[in-house]
């Protein structure tokens, strides 16, 4: 989770976009990590979980990266969810939660109730920690002026 919360904050640091970080593991050691560029690359799709499994899959030469899991800063949004699972990673820890997420102007909830919700998960897919150490870099990016919120 440090490294995923490292990248947060270079990315909110460079302007980068939100305050999500992500790291990508496989047997123990981190594969890849990313965080979000959406306003970098004008890409609303670059979340920080996306850039994670993108470098992921270039690095170990797959689109499967079965036997990963994921470590993000908040829970997943439906779009990078899917992304995941189509990956076919198999665990997720996340920090934040989505009702966090909301709190600093992000629309996950919203969109997270108009596509059903999560009640159909494997149990024990997502599971929260570190909150406190997320929610740090949350209160970062609070501060940060003149920002833009995707």
């Amino acid at each position: 989770m440090k490294q995923a919360i490292a990248e947060a904050e270079t990315g909110i640091r460079e302007g980068h976009g939100g305050p999500f970080g992500a790291a990508v593991v496989k047997d123990g050691q981190v594969i890849a990590t990313g965080h979000n560029h959406v306003l970098a690359n004008n890409d609303s799709t670059c979340h920080g979980e996306i850039d994670a499994i993108r470098k992921a899959e270039q690095i170990l030469g797959t689109y499967d990266l079965s036997g990963c899991e994921l470590y993000t800063m908040a829970e997943p949004c439906p779009m990078c969810l899917a992304a995941i699972l189509w990956a076919n990673i198999g665990k997720v820890y996340f920090g934040c939660t989505k009702e966090d997420c909301e709190e600093i102007g992000f629309r996950d909830l919203v969109f997270d109730k108009l596509l059903g919700g999560r009640a159909n998960l494997e149990l024990g897919f997502l599971e929260e920690r570190d909150r406190e150490l997320c929610l740090q870099v949350f209160e970062e990016y609070k501060n940060i002026a003149d920002k833009t919120i995707y």
